[in-house]
């Protein structure tokens, strides 16, 4: 087994019954901000269950969108919670899978690193997933173990061996905090708590008693309820929490701090810590409940959608950008209604039947032909009617095309990625650098992290990191954005584009990437596009420049 830290470093592990997507994620990170407020060192960590290295091979529409870290790292949605609500950068100590632990035994083992022992389950692979939670604690006074998945399930079994085996090995430093599901049928008209009573027996037969219990659902429970739970569980009604549901997640640190759970945990602890100060939260949540807000329509042209309109999307997939529009709106106390238009949708029936009404009109993250030539009209459907317009990544790069098709006059002008055979490959694939690029599974190379950028003097995206303080070096005018793709603006058509008025506001340090691009004031309100991602960099407490510009841009167009 590892060696225990010789620091005082705690442990808290979050589970999860009855159901998925309960709110671990939300629930551990509020926590989290609890107990940095009270000036601790906290860290977080997330376990996943699947056998993928990380999240960036996984469909979105099956597990959401991949968060994408400054380190490269493209992680489950909940490290984006995580960065949010803490306001610190995550990356691959923050994050684990199954598959890499998997991995890491089996190297080892090929490796003869385990000197000639039988490799087993237990103790080698839970040794690897303690290994990891430590390191992720090192400088830290708490760490927070988020567990994947749902306490009874079979994949994620070591994960609580390795909680227990914490528990027993380090006395005093770990404890469990159990989110469960308590549902309310309305054939009853009260909630039930059996579906938690099974849940935490599940955890006591793994050798795990916990001491928190956090109930997620439409309602509260009283006190009383609480007290027969508690006894029922082993667990004193006082460390049973309610987290009903709210309208805005970021609502739950404040009813965590109502509820005491940080200072009762830290209690369990030893701990007494200072006075914490939430005025921050308190006023960020004061700007989400406002009602005196201007109302915009705000289009999100996606390919990850379905073709038929409806009540229900698979918003998830674009779950960063949700984030980052809104913590633009309360920055501003504007109210952005979010439209998510299906490109395939667009396709079929025009832009000018889908895009119409809207304020603005945002191009986001893509791969491949499906859906392209859609993202290519709203693009079009944008710039001739004077829409704002921002292009997230592929945003950037169709824009390019579109430009160089409609104004530009290159017929039949594409992307290597979609049409390798066009004579005019605006955007197209660079020999490798590993200056420059990851090699990602076979051989493929692409761009992760963040890279530098220079902006161009003068221009809408200097204006926008200026104004909304978004640089990282003001004086040598570099920002710093993620990148998560694989292709990248041909340099042999950036004066043909110029030519048209088209502006390269922004290139790497070396002014080999083109990292931005915009139309000039003269030819189009608001138009702007870069090829990294800042949805992943955006925060309630600092929205990002390019959001503000967008929403403010939206306003002004709409009156």
């Amino acid at each position: 087994m590892p060696t225990a830290p010789e620091s005082e470093t705690k442990y808290i592990f979050v589970s999860g019954g009855v159901i998925s997507g309960i709110g671990k994620g939300v629930s551990a990170a509020s926590i989290a901000v609890l107990l940095k407020g009270r000036g601790l060192k906290v860290s977080s960590i997330k376990c996943e269950n699947y056998l993928n290295i990380d999240s960036g091979t996984i469909n979105p529409i099956e597990h959401g969108d991949p968060f994408l870290c400054n380190d490269g790292l493209e992680a489950d949605m909940d490290l984006g919670t995580y960065e949010r609500f803490l306001g610190e950068e995550m990356g691959h100590a923050n994050f684990t899978t199954m598959g890499q632990i998997y991995k890491a035994v089996i190297d080892r083992e090929r490796s003869m690193g385990y000197n000639g022992e039988d490799v087993e389950a237990i103790p080698h692979v839970s040794d690897e997933i303690i290994e990891r939670i430590i390191n992720a604690g090192k400088g830290k006074d708490i760490v927070i173990v988020e567990l994947g998945g749902t306490a009874g399930e079979y994949q994620n079994m070591l994960y609580y061996e390795a909680c227990r085996i914490m528990k027993t090995t380090m006395p005093g430093k770990v404890i469990n905090i159990h989110v469960s599901y308590m549902p309310l049928p309305k054939h009853l008209g009260e909630p039930k708590t059996k579906p938690t009573q099974m849940s935490v027996s599940l955890l006591m037969s793994m050798g795990i008693q916990p001491e928190f219990l956090i109930l997620r659902g439409e309602v509260g429970l009283d006190e009383r309820r609480r007290y027969v739970l508690g006894l029922r569980t082993s667990i004193r009604g006082e460390n049973i929490f309610v987290a009903p549901d709210v309208e805005s997640i970021y609502k739950v640190p404040l009813l965590f701090a109502e509820q005491q759970v940080d200072s009762k945990v830290l209690h369990h602890f030893g701990m007494f810590p200072s006075k914490i100060d939430l005025t921050p939260w308190e006023k960020l949540v004061q700007g989400i409940g406002s009602t005196k807000k201007d109302k915009i329509k705000v289009a999100v042209a996606g390919k990850y959608l379905s073709k038929n309109k409806g009540d229900f999307e698979l918003v998830d997939v674009y779950n960063s950008l949700m984030e980052a529009i809104k913590h633009a709106g309360w920055k501003l106390n504007i109210e952005p209604e979010i439209n998510f238009v299906s490109t395939l949708l667009i396709e079929e029936e025009g832009a000018e039947a889908s895009l119409r009404d809207m304020d603005a009109i945002i191009v986001p993250i893509g791969w491949g032909k499906r859906g392209a030539e859609g993202k290519v009209q709203a693009v079009k459907y944008a710039r001739e009617n004077k829409i704002p317009y921002l292009g997230l990544c592929y945003g950037m790069q169709l824009a390019c095309v579109e430009f160089a098709r409609n104004v530009v006059g290159l017929e039949g002008a594409d992307t290597e990625e979609n049409d390798p055979d066009t004579a005019h490959k605006i955007v197209h694939s660079i020999p490798f650098n590993e200056k420059y690029q990851t090699i990602k599974g076979e051989g493929t190379s692409m761009r992760l992290g963040a890279y530098d950028c220079v902006i161009k003097p003068n221009t809408l995206a200097e204006n926008l990191y200026s104004r909304w303080n978004g640089w990282k070096d003001q004086e040598k005018h570099i920002i710093s954005e993620r990148h998560r793709h694989r292709f990248e603006f041909n340099n042999s058509y950036r004066e043909p584009l110029q030519q048209k008025g088209f502006v390269f506001s922004g290139t790497s340090p070396d002014d080999f990437f083109v990292e931005v691009i915009e139309l000039p004031k003269e030819m189009h309100p608001f138009f702007i596009a870069t090829q990294g991602h800042p949805e992943y960099k955006s925060q309630p407490l600092k929205p990002h420049p390019l959001f503000l510009g967008l929403l403010e841009a939206a306003l002004a167009n709409k009156k």
